[in-house]
């Protein structure tokens, strides 16, 4: 089994909460999210900054959609390494991810999301987004880092949404 970071907005596309997108990306969301959770192992954070986040972004109310099934997935399968694997991130207390690379032209990254930079940086598996404008505004630079990102919806976002 190959191994998978799903950046959040991938996951609350999946769970059909942004009505806005094309079909198109709802359709390769749902396919890559029900693939990651079924033949691959998801790897978040020790500290479960990447868990509390899925948490609190996904709807999980009945009847469940995929993301709120792939959160389940996580909880489950937390402790079980050919699921879920746990990495090691530091970030000092107050402090940045220590993965993180301490650029100007990353200074602007959001904040929210360089735990998933943090632990592509780590790991060399590639962050898997959506619809987030961060990593395809900042690709060139996480690309010169060695951050690896797999657009499930391709990196132009004229193209995420419906007109």
């Amino acid at each position: 089994m190959s191994e998978v970071i799903v950046d959040t907005n991938a996951a609350v596309v999946a769970n059909r909460q942004n009505t806005d997108v094309t079909g198109s990306c709802a359709d390769a969301c749902i396919l890559f999210l029900s693939n990651a959770r079924d033949q691959h192992v998801v790897l978040i954070d020790c500290g479960d900054e990447i868990r509390a986040e899925y948490a609190k972004a996904l709807r999980t109310s009945r009847p469940y959609e995929l993301g709120a099934l792939f959160l389940m997935h996580i909880y489950q399968h937390q402790y079980n390494p050919k699921r879920v694997r746990r990495v090691e991130l530091q970030k000092p207390e107050g402090g940045e991810f220590v993965d993180f690379p301490k650029l100007p032209e990353l200074a602007g990254f959001d904040l929210d999301d360089r735990k998933f930079a943090a632990l592509a940086k780590k790991t060399g598996v590639p962050v898997t987004t959506a619809i987030d404008s961060d990593w395809a505004d900042y690709l060139p630079s996480l690309k010169a880092n060695d951050i690896a990102v797999n657009f499930l919806c391709g990196c132009e976002k004229a193209k995420w949404f419906e007109e």
